[in-house]
């Protein structure tokens, strides 16, 4: 028989992407917003961003080892759970605690599940929760850049009426106020979310439909769009969280609720949650319904009538 014609299983399709093509692509795709937190924080954003890389490595190596599983620290994964965990943390943040986040970020938001594709929820998200109930005040503690100086968010400036200049749009889109090590830059992280789409390591129907909901809710509402769109870490969360592979659902239908799903619950938390951000917690909630979104966006099969698969 010809070799052209000889039978075999699947996969038919063969790709030479992999895990750590996949992590280093996100990497190098948050690598421009790793140098504006620097730039902002200098050397606060640095030991922050690598306290929690160090930590989530060596966490993932230790626990692999005495569950006595095969060492995975080589696909990177637990350097992307480190570096967006320390994007989503206060600049002025103690480096224990950052630690601690990484550990229980790794540990119960991956390892107990039985590590990469098997969580259900973003580990770094499952870490950020962990250390807002755990050390709300410091997690609620914010400095402006450059100068370091204590200072409110936008979001909290707006929710609870607190004295303070809300920044411009220009401010908002360039990062240079208050917030989160790597939230608050827009347009580093844009860019880096449009390096994803080029290399198709994501897909638009979450991040577009997060944000559109967020945008008519806020028009509803009669409160400022864009503002809402920029402030906090709605673009992060959109591009570099909720559209995760592996905790977010798999058909487009599902992906379309997911993101709807997303804003709405960020917008409710927002305007009547005790927090003045309500991403983080937005994505976990969507996270624990995924299985249910898959389930009733199921395609059918091809050729029968009235059944799923």
């Amino acid at each position: 028989m010809p070799d052209n014609l000889i039978v075999t299983i699947s996969p038919h399709i063969r790709s030479e992407d992999n895990i750590s093509r996949m992590m280093l692509d996100v990497i190098i795709a948050l690598s421009l917003n790793i140098l504006v937190s620097i730039c902002f924080y200098s050397w606060r954003a640095f030991s922050l961003i690598l306290t929690c890389i160090v930590f989530s490595i060596s966490t993932e190596v230790i626990s692999q080892k005495i569950m006595k599983k095969k060492g995975t620290v080589s696909d990177f994964s637990a350097v992307v759970t480190g570096l967006l965990l320390g994007f989503c943390l206060p600049p002025s943040l103690p480096l224990w605690i950052a630690a601690i986040g990484s550990i229980f970020s790794i540990l119960v938001g991956k390892q107990i599940f039985g590590g990469l594709g098997h969580n259900p929820f973003n580990p770094a998200l499952v870490g950020r929760a962990f250390l807002q109930v755990s050390w709300p005040l410091q997690m609620s503690t914010w400095i402006s850049p450059f100068d370091g100086i204590t200072t409110a968010t936008p979001l909290t400036i707006d929710k609870l009426n607190l004295p303070g200049v809300i920044p411009s749009y220009e401010e908002l889109f360039l990062g240079s106020y208050a917030g989160s090590l790597g939230e608050t830059s827009v347009i580093a992280l844009l860019l880096g979310a449009g390096y994803l789409l080029l290399r198709k390591r994501i897909k638009l129907y979450i991040p577009i439909s997060y944000i559109f909901t967020v945008v008519i809710i806020a028009a509803i509402l009669n409160k400022d769009v864009l503002f809402h769109v920029l402030s906090g870490g709605l673009i992060l969360g959109a591009f570099f969280m909720a559209a995760d592979p592996v905790t977010s659902p798999l058909t487009d239908k599902g992906k379309l609720i997911f993101g709807a799903g997303c804003g709405l619950l960020t917008m409710i938390i927002r305007f009547r949650g005790g927090f003045p951000e309500g991403v983080c917690y937005s994505i976990l909630i969507m996270n624990m319904l995924t299985p249910f979104i898959d389930k009733i966006t199921r395609t059918k099969k091809f050729g029968v009538v009235g059944q799923t698969r």
